[in-house]
């Protein structure tokens, strides 16, 4: 927040009574804040979906205890009932709204202007609904293709998924409208999501999980971040200090609002007490326990002026862009085109052999289209992003409209309507598959069995759709597979098919991006957001996942998606960062040029086909393995540090510029407990995908200094003596308990540097002696405090404290 907007909420806040400031922090019903209108705060409206707006008029109230529970478990409920496919039981009675691609699909633009788009769009919508913000982004990690809520992140990378997310924020923001960033933080499965305990290396946690979010923070400022339902480390996020005041505040700078998710905080004297500003929605008992703990002095008074603050700041800020920035009515014309658009660079083309895309099809020809989600397309996931779309484009329609003049299209269901076996429509599509000249499958997860509070059961697509798919693939060889799911999906019969698309949750524009991308109207250029596995098995968190008696180990530690395929040299079905172009792209001429504070990294980008195409440039910073040397820390053998996207016509080439800065070099080193640049010679790759790395070169970098090792009685001798000064004081004390002369203490002493007991322990044997423990912890601590050594903290991981203030 500005200083300005701090410095007037900090006025009004000293106007408040405890009744205006307690009610201030509780929220109002189940979508709003409650103002202060005699002090000129009003309420603010927020309100659900990444992806689309979600607004019903029936759940937004003024009343302050929304005591509907089943109005609150419509909102993030899914129907198993095929009749009802509206994936939300309040979805009809939401006001209608553009449906964008979801944002796991959005991220396989890797297009950050995209991205600033659709959030403008969002934001347009939001205004005209009233609202003041939206919730969203989510930025989890897609740690397993299993989490229910999968399809509402961006990627398994956090570089991909912090630049994404800033891209939408900043569209939302710049056009008035306050972003939430969600969920804060390793809230990446749906079983029991209150209560499961996220139990994560301090390594993975700051490198993966917490970087998402640091980057987008960085790069967009939103306005209030949302905890997550989960416990961290065995402490619930919404009132975990180290995470909140530690990291987002002292280490991040963050100054906006920290709100809960709905109903997410168990505790709301500690949960403010640790830096949580806002509790939604209200609820009279955590009410009534907060103003006892404020009352009773177990909750400072300041600590309360605190959350005001912030929550007053933001609410100041949002009438500030009221009045400065126009409401202009939604063109919902331009935004569906804009859905088009995005769900056009989204799509990825995974496989095309033969070149059997686009389709080139001649009059007379007869082109046969299967399944039911070519009619009844799904378009989104379910839950609380769910979006009532004002405009549907249904894929079969497109297809017959953009296809050639005298081409013929025929469509049969292939499943029932609920995507289960039917052998009268599976006989049906195979008799009519065998005099089409190509066959387009549209194919699918099973619906309704993933979403919010609920993860997905395995990975696979409907059984009658891989069915149907493996009998055709018998009998046909022009087979082209599109697909709708909510993540990565197992596809036994990858080998036997010509053309896999994937649209994921596409979103309203999805029939038409389709029907452009097969016939070649579009030149397909989304990449993957995540690792595809050949099997479940494969995936770095199937062990374990999502946990057991309340405790969910990420045992995976950094080695996450693309990281863990690359270091344990398993074959994925396709890559990070994998998809194909209907034009080949050729990558030259690699350049580096570094200086102390950057790496500047250029090559030349050359489209050699015949098509207009857009190419997704990846940049690596890749390592060797380390596993040999125990003594230094394990880094993943290749991992993302920038992209960029790149439009070029037929024949023309680009200089492609991209920045690394030390921070990209760095590690999170858990001694120092901050980021650190180890020396040593890393390479550059520009890639095509993680799999497909097309440039390479060497980098030597100077690091930053190795932090010493903390001494104590245990400590190896190896490893004490590597502290210069500490072998000759050692020496020197020996002598002299001994009587021996130096150079014969020096001849005894020599050994010891190859024990592995504990130093104490070594000398005592050695020397045969009974040393004295005080003077050589004097003489250890010495060298401790010359190298400047930090002793560890005595704790089971690094986010457990408990101390609030």
């Amino acid at each position: 927040m500005t200083n300005t907007f701090r410095t007037e909420a900090t006025a009004i806040v000293a106007q408040m009574t405890l009744t205006e400031k307690l009610d201030l922090v509780c929220g109002n019903g189940l979508w709003r804040t409650t103002g202060v209108p005699r002090l000129g705060l009003p309420s603010l409206l927020m309100v659900d979906g990444s992806n689309g707006l979600r607004v019903v008029p029936d759940q937004i109230s003024t009343d302050t205890q929304n005591t509907d529970l089943g109005a609150f478990l419509d909102a993030v409920e899914t129907t198993d009932d095929p009749e009802n496919r509206d994936d939300n039981v309040l979805l009809g009675k939401s006001i209608p709204a553009t449906c964008f691609p979801a944002l796991s699909v959005l991220a396989n633009s890797w297009d950050t202007t995209l991205a600033h788009e659709v959030g403008t769009a969002l934001a347009i919508e939001c205004r005209a609904a009233g609202a003041q913000i939206l919730l969203g982004p989510g930025i989890n990690l897609r740690r397993s293709p299993m989490a229910g809520r999968g399809f509402e992140y961006f990627s398994e990378d956090p570089i991909l998924t912090g630049e994404m997310a800033a891209g939408v924020i900043q569209g939302l923001q710049d056009n008035g409208v306050g972003a939430s960033l969600k969920h804060f933080a390793c809230n990446n499965s749906e079983t029991e999501r209150i209560s499961m305990d996220s139990v994560v290396e301090p390594r993975a946690l700051h490198e993966l999980y917490l970087l998402g979010f640091e980057r987008a923070i960085a790069r967009s400022n939103p306005w209030t971040v949302m905890t997550s339902y989960n416990r961290l480390n065995g402490v619930q996020t919404s009132q975990n200090p180290w995470l909140l005041r530690d990291v987002l505040r002292r280490r991040w700078h963050y100054d906006g609002v920290i709100m809960s998710d709905w109903h997410g905080i168990q505790d709301l004297p500690a949960a403010v007490k640790s830096g949580n500003d806002l509790d939604m929605p209200f609820n009279a008992a955590r009410r009534r326990r907060l103003e006892n703990a404020v009352s009773g002095g177990n909750v400072p008074v300041t600590v309360l002026d605190e959350a005001c603050i912030h929550i007053a700041a933001l609410t100041l800020r949002s009438a500030d862009a009221q009045r400065r920035l126009p409401v202009s009515s939604p063109d919902f014309a331009a935004h569906h085109d804009l859905a088009r658009k995005a769900a056009s660079r989204a799509c990825v083309l995974l496989r095309n052999q033969n070149d059997v895309l686009p389709l080139t099809p001649k009059p007379g020809n007869r082109l046969l289209i299967i399944g039911t989600g070519a009619v009844s397309p799904e378009i989104q996931g379910a839950g609380s992003a769910a979006v009532r779309p004002i405009q549907c484009d249904i894929p079969l329609e497109c297809l017959q409209a953009t296809a050639p003049e005298g081409v013929s299209i025929h469509w049969e269901p292939g499943w029932s309507v609920n995507g289960t076996h039917d052998p009268h429509c599976q006989d049906a599509a195979l008799a009519a598959a065998r005099s089409a000249e190509t066959v387009i499958v549209f194919a699918s997860t099973p619906p309704s069995v993933s979403g919010e509070n609920a993860d997905r059961p395995d990975l696979d697509l409907c059984q009658a759709h891989n069915t149907l798919i493996a009998e055709l693939a018998k009998l046909h060889n022009r087979i082209v597979v599109v697909l709708t799911h909510p993540d990565a999906v197992v596809l036994p019969w990858a080998d036997n098919v010509q053309a896999v698309l994937s649209a994921g949750y596409a979103g309203a524009g999805f029939g038409q991006a389709v029907a452009d991308i097969l016939f070649g109207h579009t030149n397909p250029s989304g990449k993957t957001s995540v690792t595809w596995p050949v099997r479940s098995e494969d995936c770095p968190a199937f062990l374990g996942y999502p946990g057991e008696q309340g405790k969910h180990l990420y045992r995976e530690g950094i080695f996450v998606g693309y990281r863990f395929f690359d270091i344990r040299r398993i074959e994925p079905l396709f890559p990070f960062g994998h998809g194909l172009s209907y034009t080949p792209f050729a990558y030259d001429t690699l350049k580096l040029t570094s200086s102390a504070e950057s790496v500047a990294v250029q090559f030349t980008l050359s489209n050699t086909g015949t098509r207009t195409g857009r190419e997704i440039c990846q940049l690596y910073l890749g390592r060797n393995p380390t596993a040999a040397n125990r003594a230094l820390p394990h880094h993943p053998l290749r991992a993302l540090k920038g992209f960029t996207t790149v439009s070029l016509q037929p024949g023309e080439s680009r200089v492609v510029t991209m920045m690394l800065d030390r921070r990209d070099l760095a590690y999170f080193d858990t001694v120092r407990e901050d980021w650190t640049v180890p020396a040593g010679t890393v390479s550059i790759d520009i890639g095509s995908s993680s799999r497909d790395i097309r440039l390479s070169d060497s980098l030597h970098i100077v690091g930053d200094a190795t932090p010493a090792r903390w001494l104590d009685l245990h400590t190896p001798p190896g490893q004490a003596l590597e502290i210069p000064g500490v072998q000759e004081e050692l020496v020197a004390w020996l002598a002299d308990v001994t009587g021996q002369s130096i150079i014969e203490t020096e001849t005894r002493f020599a050994p010891c540097s190859r024990s592995f007991l504990g130093i104490y322990d070594t000398l005592c044997w050695s020397f045969g002696l009974e040393l004295d423990e005080t003077r050589l912890a004097h003489i250890l601590d010495d060298a401790n405090r010359r190298s400047g050594a930090r002793k560890p903290e005595h704790r089971p991981d690094n986010c457990s404290k408990q101390d609030p203030s």
